[in-house]
């Protein structure tokens, strides 16, 4: 990757950063770079939504 394309990615990650924010999801920034990592290998993003539900509920639940 060169460092265009780095900055790029950082750009778009600040920027889904702030729609995170402002929706309350409670990602932070690393996660939120897994989660779109994710998503562009083909994860679907509904299911890893439903995943990171799931984990969060077992995790208030302990």
């Amino acid at each position: 990757m060169d460092s265009e394309q780095a900055l790029q990615a950082r750009e778009t990650v600040e920027i889904l950063y702030e729609i995170s924010q402002l929706l309350n999801t409670g990602l932070d920034r690393e996660t939120l770079s897994y989660c779109i990592s994710l998503c562009e290998a083909g994860v679907n993003p509904e299911a890893l939504a439903a995943v990171i539900k799931e984990l969060r509920q077992i995790a208030n639940a302990s």
